[in-house]
């Protein structure tokens, strides 16, 4: 009944794409005849005002109406240009995730029931909500502390919208499965995969402790860092449904007239956002990923404050390392070295040619040098670079994906500081400091210091391991005389399966037949 109920809610889903235009802005190049017969016979039932729009209106208006699901899922499409195309993806990001206000009371219910305190202890003042997102909501509040009172922010979670998001999930999960099945150049980008961190993220996100933590933990990171910090959590009045962290009174970075006039220094702006966010990535690992104007505040001190953790992201140590690597390489014009990167991470197989690829990342890393500031653009790089991967079937990495359009949001921020922003100079001495520190004898210490650890914990997990070793062996000794056995219950599991999937088989074979035969009967 999920699948038949996931087949009904996608063909929702394609009617309000086919309504707002957004079928028919899909570009015709590389469709085959029958699809782009399919699209001119679906333009009469689209509306006449979307078609005189934008493609980019078309777009916004078609997810507003899909609801609080389909807008996170834009928001996340907006950061894989790998999946949906650079253009779309460029769309998706300008996609505002602004959702009408629900009730105070429904807020409030909420609070209560996941913090289990009446409103009344928790708060002195409960104001009604400044802006609202796919997720949640924000309102002003004020506590009594210590010190006097003060004032918050209460994000709040949407009701109802965990099940929602789990109900529009299946037909998402169903669009990739059928694009991983049936469309060969998609196996590479991985659409269950990509659902599935989709998933996952979202999951996070719905969870405001999690948020709360996250802001947390990079406040421990850049405790002693210069001009960056984020907002203070206050966990007493935080829980599932709930986070309530300290106001911000700040001007907006995208507000460069306000900033002016505040006498804030709008270059050392640019330079310190890029600089802390290659911190956070290269000595962290973890790093803010969705530091659109929105999320940035410069507070009276000057200082950046980055709000609304939602959505974050994790490298490790060895991604860490590659990543340096990569972006060192393409500072210093070492084109071979980034080559050699991509294939020591095993990003690139190794049955290619490396001094081919090293042509390849050439050709990107080029146009970076010797070019005005200003018209150098991360975008078109990184757009080549997708082009590049797929020529050499490298697999698509979602962390890597993730940071790279971070890196081109943080660089877009920058360039509204300063026009004439130059993203590889303001990170040199971020990456060069990093690789000095960490790839030279220090990274020999630590890596030896790793290894003895690593020695220790497999000394001590020896037993088990030995233990486990001889009861595999057992096992298969005891197969190799008796042969393989299921037990009935598990029989009769595998039958059933298959029984489904024979049957799901044949109808998707019926559907695809009468389309082909009413597609040839229309052309005749």
């Amino acid at each position: 009944m999920s699948t038949l109920g996931a087949y009904f809610r996608l063909a929702k889903v394609g009617w309000v794409l086919v309504r707002e235009g957004v079928v028919l802005a899909l570009p015709d190049e590389g469709l085959p005849a029958s699809a782009k017969f399919v699209k001119g016979m679906l333009k009469p039932l689209a509306r006449n005002k979307a078609l005189r729009s934008e493609r980019s209106d078309r777009l916004s208006k078609a997810v507003s109406r899909l609801g609080p699901s389909y807008v996170k899922m834009g928001q996340f499409l907006a950061t894989r240009p790998d999946v949906v195309g650079a253009d779309f993806a460029e769309d998706l990001a300008g996609l505002q995730d602004r959702m009408d206000f629900f009730p105070v009371a429904a807020a409030k219910a909420n609070i209560e029931g996941s913090l289990g305190r009446p409103i009344s202890e928790l708060y002195v003042e409960f104001g009604d909500p400044i802006a609202a997102a796919s997720i949640a909501q924000v309102h002003p509040a004020v506590i009594d502390t210590p010190s006097g009172r003060k004032k918050v922010a209460v994000k709040v979670i949407r009701p109802g919208v965990r099940q929602r998001f789990q109900d529009d999930l299946e037909a998402m999960y169903l669009v990739a499965d059928l694009q991983q099945r049936f469309v060969r150049s998609a196996r590479r980008l991985r659409p269950v995969e990509v659902t599935k961190t989709l998933e996952q993220t979202t999951k996070i996100e719905m969870d405001l402790r999690l948020e709360a933590a996250a802001l947390s933990e990079l406040a421990e990171n850049t405790k002693g860092d210069p001009g960056f910090r984020v907002p203070e959590v206050d966990w007493e009045r935080t829980g599932r449904d709930v986070v309530t962290m300290e106001w911000i009174d700040g001007i907006k970075m995208s507000d460069t007239d306000a900033l002016k006039a505040a006498g804030h220094d709008l270059n050392a702006l640019a330079d310190t956002l890029i600089q802390s966010f290659l911190r956070h990535t290269l000595r962290d690992g973890f790093f803010h990923a969705d530091m659109h104007p929105g999320n940035l505040f410069v507070d009276p001190t000057g200082i950046i404050v980055a709000v609304d953790m939602g959505i974050a992201g994790r490298l490790g140590k060895k991604e860490r390392r590659f990543l340096a690597e990569i972006l060192y390489g393409f500072i210093t014009r070492d084109y071979m070295r980034v080559a050699e990167v991509h294939f020591e991470a095993g990003y690139v197989p190794a049955h290619h040619d490396m001094a081919s690829f090293a042509q390849a990342i050439r050709a990107i890393g080029e146009p970076i040098h010797g070019q005005p500031a200003e018209t150098i653009s991360m975008g078109k790089l990184l757009t080549l670079l997708f082009e590049v991967t797929e020529l050499f079937d490298m697999e698509t990495r979602p962390e890597l994906v993730m940071l790279q359009k971070t890196m081109v949001v943080v660089e877009g921020v920058s360039r509204i500081l300063n026009p004439r922003f130059n993203m590889w100079k303001a990170a040199d001495p971020v990456v060069s400091g990093w690789i000095r520190d960490n790839l030279g004898p220090k990274r020999i210490v630590t890596d030896l210091k790793d290894g003895v650890k690593a020695a220790i914990k497999l000394a001590e997990a020896a037993p088990e391991i030995a233990a486990k070793t001889e009861k595999l062996h057992s096992e298969l000794m005891y197969m190799s005389e008796n042969g393989l056995r299921f037990d009935e219950r598990t029989a009769e599991a595998i039958g059933r399966s298959e029984a489904r999937h024979t049957r799901w088989g044949r109808l998707a074979l019926w559907v695809i037949a009468v389309t082909l035969i009413y597609i040839a009967v229309r052309i005749s």
